[in-house]
């Protein structure tokens, strides 16, 4: 097994949070996971002093949480990523905090109209879910769509984690 990035498991509103970082910035980050299950996702990440990451992440996620927070200034790293997920989670990272886009419309933000299902993996892949708000991503319908990728927990806790994240931010999803 390779050396795994610096990690930590930080306290939130809705659960533990695991995140890993790089030289580089935050490069995973997991709400509903194992210990375990998160390191063996890191095995191609190596590893160097980067506490200095970690304590941006605590102290932003803080202010998130306290409502004094809107967006995160943490360096993230996406290097390990395909071209195609770095540009969709592009696009996702430029929705503000109180909005929502379309699997539709990201797909043609990240100039692949069409590709809405695409969109969905991509987003399914976002190893820094909530840094990068694919919470943010809903159906075109309005409905919530999906959310939490290979997190550990069932599609109603998942769904009910992004409603509520949403509704920290002020929108309204429709039962």
């Amino acid at each position: 097994m390779a050396d795994v990035a610096d990690f930590a498991v930080l306290e939130s509103p809705h659960g533990p949070i695991h995140a890993a970082v790089t030289k580089h910035g935050v490069c995973a980050l997991a709400f509903r996971t194992t210990t375990e299950a998160f390191r063996s996702g890191l095995t191609r990440i190596g590893r160097a002093d980067r506490r200095g990451h970690l304590a941006q992440l605590e102290s932003e996620l803080d202010d998130y949480w306290a409502g004094r927070r809107l967006t995160f200034d943490v360096p993230l790293d996406l290097t390990v990523r395909s071209a195609w997920d770095r540009r969709v989670l592009e696009v996702v990272r430029s929705i503000t905090c109180g909005r929502t886009m379309s699997y539709g419309e990201v797909a043609r933000r990240a100039g692949s109209p069409g590709a809405a299902r695409a969109v969905g993996g991509a987003v399914g892949r976002n190893p820094i879910g909530l840094l990068i708000p694919c919470h943010r991503v809903i159906a075109a319908d309005g409905t919530l769509g999906g959310y939490g990728g290979s997190w550990l927990a069932d599609a109603a806790e998942l769904l009910a984690l992004k409603r509520a994240l949403l509704a920290g931010e002020g929108v309204a999803i429709p039962s």
